[in-house]
Order: C-alpha cells, then structure tokens, then sequence
C-alpha cells in the first residue's frame, strides 16, 4: 500500500541536513504530518582489506558520547561520484590510498526517517600516502585482524551503524575475501 504525499514544508535546514514535515496520507485516509530527515546527497564507505586485516579508525562520536571502530565512511560531494567519494574518504581519515573499488550494495539506513542512501565498497589492499588529512575524523587507523571482527562486534565496540552493516555484509557474504 502506498502512501500518499501531499507536500511537505522545512522546518530547519543547513548545507549538511534539513528537517521537514511531510503531509501524509495512509491506506484507509489518516493524513498527518510525518517528521523527515533530508540529507543532501549520498554517503559511501569501504572496507578495506589486506591479507587477513581489515582498515578501520578509531574515533569518538559526541553525539552519543561513545568510542568505537569504524569503517572510512563520508559525504558524496555534489557532482561527485560515489566511488570517487568512497577512495576521497578512505584517504582523508587514514592516510592510505585504496586500491580497486569494487561495489557490494547500497541501502537506506533509516528510510522511515532518512532519505540518505549509503555506499559500500570493498578495496583490496591500500597504499600508504602519509598521514590522515583531516586529524579530526580519528584518534587511531589500525590495520585490524578479520578475525577479531565477531567479537569486537559482540563486545561494542564497533557500534557504528554504517559500519555495522558494511562488516557484517562482508564477513557473512564475502568469506572467500576474508581469507585472501
């Protein structure tokens, strides 16, 4: 069953988020407004990987006052593509270069509320280009064992939804990657 849209008004807005109320109407007539999260533009993220390791940053959320491991994750840029974004990303929060982008999905993280679509690539392998870019995105980038994955998943410590999704769909999709 579809819903019908009878428009919608901002409520806020800025260059990285709006916030609207769309006019709704659902099967069987109820019409309200619904609260919807506008982002302006895609995001991309990658796994990075290397022998039996994963390419992951370390870094603190203020938002939820958490720490946790994540993938290289960003903003499409307008007029960039979201590959182009995704190896821009990898390189600006951890000083390596990765190497092919090979896509394995996309998806919308919280499409009751976000209109955002995010990326996942996957590289095999990454150069060393120096340091991160961007000092801000990352207290430590770590080569990490795939391994180590399921239980640093178990334990919390990486909490990161994005990069959730993005590990979890390669160690249970990719294993023959996981090994290489």
């Amino acid at each position: 069953m579809r819903w019908v849209v009878h428009g919608e008004r901002a409520v806020y807005e800025s260059p990285w988020v709006s916030l609207t109320l769309v006019d709704v109407e659902v099967p069987g007539g109820e019409r309200f407004e619904h609260h919807v999260v506008r982002m302006p533009g895609e995001a991309s993220g990658v796994v990075v990987r290397d022998q039996h390791r994963v390419l992951l940053i370390h870094r603190h959320r203020f938002i939820t006052d958490t720490w946790g491991w994540e993938i290289p994750a960003g903003r499409v840029e307008a007029g960039e593509d979201p590959v182009e974004a995704a190896a821009r990303e990898t390189l600006e929060e951890t000083g390596w270069r990765p190497g092919t982008l090979t896509k394995l999905f996309s998806y919308f993280p919280a499409n009751g509320l976000l209109d955002q679509r995010f990326n996942v690539y996957l590289a095999a392998g990454a150069a060393r280009v120096g340091e991160p870019e961007d000092l801000s995105e990352a207290d430590r980038v770590e080569w990490l064992a795939i391994d180590d994955l399921p239980g640093m998943i178990q334990r919390g410590e990486i909490q990161d939804g994005y990069s959730l999704t993005a590990l979890l769909w390669f160690l249970q999709f990719a294993p023959e990657l996981t090994e290489t």
